[in-house]
């Protein structure tokens, strides 16, 4: 098996340069990759030779500063022969295309961690074995959302609004997940916690009541006003919150039906920012993480919607039929 200290990011967004950064903030070898249409900020990279974490956006202190020197590549080969451990920062929407350029090159080896994970394990095996590649025994570990709030803020450049206590995770096969928590954890800056399997992990992505239910409800504000505006804490009145808790009752309900005993949405925001609010509609006007910068959406394109909509209302549906 190939040095436990090499990681592989694959995916240059927001997400991928966080991770890039913070693993290797940690003394990992990290090697970042950008697929084609999205390497932009692998050039960028190399212009600069690394990665910043700024102090500050629109004035706002940032939680972590710094610059992170890392390998770099658009090979795809190349990146997937870096390390058998494998990071997926990429929306839902990105998994697929992005596992198919992948898969040509993969091993027995690898582990594949998917942030957020939202059922991706299940879709990526699943193209495994249509593909012809069943004898290919690769570890899937779905995510619950990535431990960073984050933002690009410039060339090569992420500002880290913050981070979270945990990271809950589960692997497919279920009975591997604590062997993938050995081998994720010495890359990453949080404690990795098991679930029960990827259908709990899914389910217990955060943003299942806050991103779709607070774009969708307040579509006006966020397209006559252009985003400029803060999103948790405009968007969340008291009506809106009884509407986000009543959403989750049923998410909870969703879960029970399968077995699984879920966090509420308020305990789950609690635990993973070390809060004690005691509301969702306190959770979203007062937490530091999420209300440090005057930012949100500008309409329906938004991955608060194509992405959380497909990607975790539409599976938490078919789950209740």
């Amino acid at each position: 098996m190939k040095s436990t200290n090499k990681v592989t990011v694959l995916g240059a967004g927001n997400a991928g340069l966080t991770a890039a950064y913070h693993f290797s903030l940690l003394g990992s070898d990290v090697c970042l990759f950008g697929s084609e249409g999205f390497d932009e900020q692998i050039d960028f990279i190399r212009q600069a030779g690394g990665i910043q974490a700024v102090e500050q956006v629109n004035g706002v202190e940032m939680s972590f500063t710094g610059f992170q020197t890392l390998e770099f590549t658009k090979d795809i080969q190349e990146a997937v022969a870096f390390s058998s451990v494998l990071i997926m920062p990429v929306p839902s929407f990105a998994q697929e295309a992005l596992f198919r350029d992948m898969l040509p090159y993969l091993t027995s080896e690898h582990l594949i961690l998917l942030m957020p994970g939202n059922y991706g394990s299940l879709v990526l095996n699943r193209i495994k074995n249509e593909e012809g590649y069943q004898d290919l025994d690769v570890t899937f570990v779905d995510a619950i959302s990535i431990p960073w709030a984050t933002r690009i803020a410039g060339e090569a450049q992420v500002g880290i609004l913050g981070i979270k206590e945990m990271l809950p995770l589960a692997a497919l096969p279920a009975s591997r997940t604590q062997q993938a928590i050995e081998r994720l954890q010495p890359h990453f800056p949080i404690p990795l916690t098991p679930l029960e399997n990827v259908i709990a992990a899914g389910l217990e992505n955060i943003n299942f009541g806050g991103h779709p239910l607070l774009t969708t409800l307040n579509m006006g504000l966020l397209e006559n006003f252009n985003g400029n505006f803060n999103f948790y804490k405009d968007c969340c009145s008291p009506a809106v919150a009884r509407v986000a808790e009543d959403l989750d009752l049923e998410r909870l309900a969703v879960g029970q039906t399968l077995g699984l005993e879920l966090s509420s949405e308020l305990d789950a925001m609690n635990t993973l920012y070390d809060m004690n609010a005691e509301s969702v509609y306190e959770i979203n006007r007062t937490s530091e993480t999420h209300g440090k910068l005057n930012s949100a959406p500008d309409g329906p394109q938004a991955r608060y919607i194509a992405e959380d909509v497909p990607f975790l209302f539409v599976p938490c549906f078919e789950f209740s039929g």
